[in-house]
């Protein structure tokens, strides 16, 4: 090979052993593949894989980043060539990205290539979750209801510091405020989360004797919860600011209310729309006949045509569940089951023989589609 062949880069995606079309998470994994395979710390004195570690590294820094994997996808290594200052592997420079989450994960040592990110001071509370159950009428029309929920909240005696009143936190000797130690790891500088203050580049000597120094404290909390219209199973409402306290000054975090649905003893629901089956009897699909059937509402007067066959599915506009969010409302879908009488009187056989003599039905079987039935079930 010419000694301008070997300045030739690799496509990137072919150095990480992905498709084109591969996900964040599969470019992710494959890198964390290949990068614990050449990593300089298990191949020493390793020249090959030095290289190789850095090659794959580089393509990872391109793939993972949203913009620069596009500019690459268009105009191929031109459109990223001025990105981290990347001139190819043996160019390459490690300092200019962050590897921290995929490194953290294979060998536990927190942050790489000197970044020294260290934990936030001021940290997001965690979020919550609370579980209700609700009746199906309760979900349909909607309610106002309550739950309580038992969070940690800052700390009003030390405003949340974790430090005695009149006092403050430190800066933390070990790691000068960092919140990281560095060391030598190979030929990378390597940090580490400081052992004496957790990464939080502060420490508290007089912590608060209400909150032990946490800055928080567990109190309990009635919300009030305010459930729509129209919600289904599984349903989750979220209350800003009302999970756990953050750390450090940090925002709280959300609580999750979610919402389980009973089923009901004869509805069944498919988004806005209500189903269920009416039986009547022989004679009343023969003959025709109003009936009162239940719905959302109260109940309501049902007009059976005469010679309504079993199955024969009926529509009431407007009487289903309300448009969570929106207007108007669904429909119910009643399928009528005309009941064969299992015991007669003697009366009732002669009549029912009378009315077969006048009467003639061809007993010819039928072949109907699943899908014909299905539109059926909707005219």
């Amino acid at each position: 090979m010419s000694p301008l062949a070997t300045n030739v880069k690799r496509d990137y995606y072919e150095v990480l052993q992905v498709t084109r079309t591969a996900t964040d998470q599969e470019i992710k994994s494959s890198y964390r593949k290949l990068a614990m395979q050449f990593h300089p710390d298990r191949n020493p004195d390793n020249k090959e894989a030095e290289e190789k570690f850095k090659e794959c590294s580089e393509a990872y820094a391109i793939l993972s980043d949203s913009e620069k994997r596009a500019a690459y996808d268009r105009f191929g290594h031109a459109g990223v060539s001025g990105n981290g200052g990347f001139g190819g592997a043996s160019g390459f420079d490690p300092n200019m990205v962050d590897f921290s989450e995929i490194f953290s994960d294979m060998f536990g040592m927190g942050d790489l290539f000197g970044r020294g990110r260290g934990r936030s001071r001021a940290q997001r509370g965690a979020d919550l979750r609370e579980d209700i159950t609700l009746e199906f009428e309760q979900a349909v029309f909607g309610l106002e209801t309550e739950t309580k929920v038992r969070r940690h909240e800052r700390c009003d005696t030390c405003q949340g510091t974790g430090a005695a009143p009149g006092k403050a936190p430190v800066t933390c000797r070990k790691c000068g405020g960092r919140g990281q130690e560095r060391f030598q790891q190979g030929f990378f500088s390597v940090s580490r989360t400081c052992s004496a203050c957790g990464g939080a580049g502060q420490v508290i000597t007089d912590p608060c004797t209400s909150c032990r120094g946490q800055g928080a404290v567990v109190k309990e909390r009635v919300i009030q919860v305010k459930v729509p219209a129209g919600v289904e199973d599984g349903t989750r409402i979220r209350y800003n600011g009302q999970g756990e306290a953050g750390a450090q000054g940090g925002s709280p975090g959300d609580l999750y209310i979610v919402l389980h649905v009973k089923e009901h003893k004869f509805f069944e629901r498919e988004g806005k729309d209500l189903f269920y089956v009416v039986p009547i009897s022989y004679a009343q699909a023969a003959l025709g006949a109003d009936i009162m059937i239940p719905t959302l509402e109260g109940d309501h007067k049902l007009h059976i045509p005469e010679g309504t066959q079993a199955g024969t599915q009926i529509k009431l506009r407007g009487k289903g569940v309300p448009v969570l969010n929106g207007h108007g409302k669904g429909d119910i879908y009643v399928q009528i089951k005309v009941q064969t009488p299992t015991k007669l009187t003697k009366r009732q056989k002669e009549l029912l023989q009378e009315l077969e003599t006048g009467s003639s039905v061809e007993n010819k079987p039928e072949k109907e589609s699943l899908m014909s039935k299905v539109k059926d079930m909707f005219s």
